[in-house]
């Protein structure tokens, strides 16, 4: 029911979560509803959800993320659509914020498979080096923000180990994405304001209620009249 309520989707590519019968159906799902998908590959750690930081060279992560992306591409040339995005999943997410060689690792990957992919990274300041990296690789760059995750006063996400790092009221993670989306601004768990500038609003597939969250998200916005549609790079387009 969650692929009615948005406009972006980014699918897991095998490695910490899904397979192929659940790409394929993913993929198709997305085509029948008009949504864009994008590629979520992960560290290889399906106990883990991806969740754990691994230690990989980078040459072994470039490789990691073609055979992930390039197995999605299959599904999706098969569905008759073009791969639109691609955006690492959670350790390696976080991870390439901070770290240049993961960062290059993913987007030269990005790169070599299509240079005309998008490359997601987070809205704000924590999302420059990897702005950075994905640019001079040749790719166009979204940035994302995450209404239903807390925020440090630093501009990440706070651990999901510390309680109140997921939220999970729809109304309060409507508010926040209004925010982000009228205002640029999110406000941190110490009650500071983050300014960041956002193309796309992500919420996490896995986050108890989601699909309530979408619903409530979709209403508010389209009650501010906002435009809600798949993120094309530069373009403001919210998800």
């Amino acid at each position: 029911e969650a692929i009615r309520h948005i406009t972006s989707a980014n699918v897991a590519c095998g490695w910490h979560a899904g397979d192929p019968a659940v790409m394929d159906r993913t993929v198709w799902m997305a085509k029948e509803n008009g949504v864009a998908v994008g590629a979520h590959p992960g560290y290889p750690d399906r106990h883990g959800f991806g969740r754990r930081n691994m230690e990989i060279s980078e040459e072994e992560l470039r490789q990691y993320v073609i055979y992930q992306v390039g197995a999605l591409q299959g599904f999706c040339r098969a569905h008759g659509l073009k791969l639109n995005h691609l955006k690492p999943h959670g350790a390696l997410y976080l991870t390439s914020l901070e770290d240049e060689r993961v960062a290059r690792a993913v987007a030269e990957a990005a790169a070599l498979l299509d240079a005309g992919l998008y490359l997601v990274t987070l809205a704000g300041p924590k999302g420059e080096l990897m702005a950075r990296i994905g640019a001079e690789a040749g790719l166009n760059v979204i940035f994302e923000a995450f209404p239903d995750r807390a925020y440090t006063p630093e501009g990440t996400l706070v651990s999901r180990k510390v309680e109140g790092a997921v939220i999970i009221d729809p109304a309060e993670v409507a508010a926040r994405a209004l925010m982000m989306a009228e205002e640029g601004r999110v406000i941190a768990s110490d009650g500071s304001v983050i300014e960041l500038e956002a193309q796309t609003l992500c919420v996490h597939g896995d986050t108890p209620d989601a699909v309530q969250l979408l619903k409530s998200i979709r209403r508010k916005l389209e009650a501010a009249q906002i435009t809600v549609e798949a993120a094309r790079g530069e373009v403001a387009a919210r998800q």
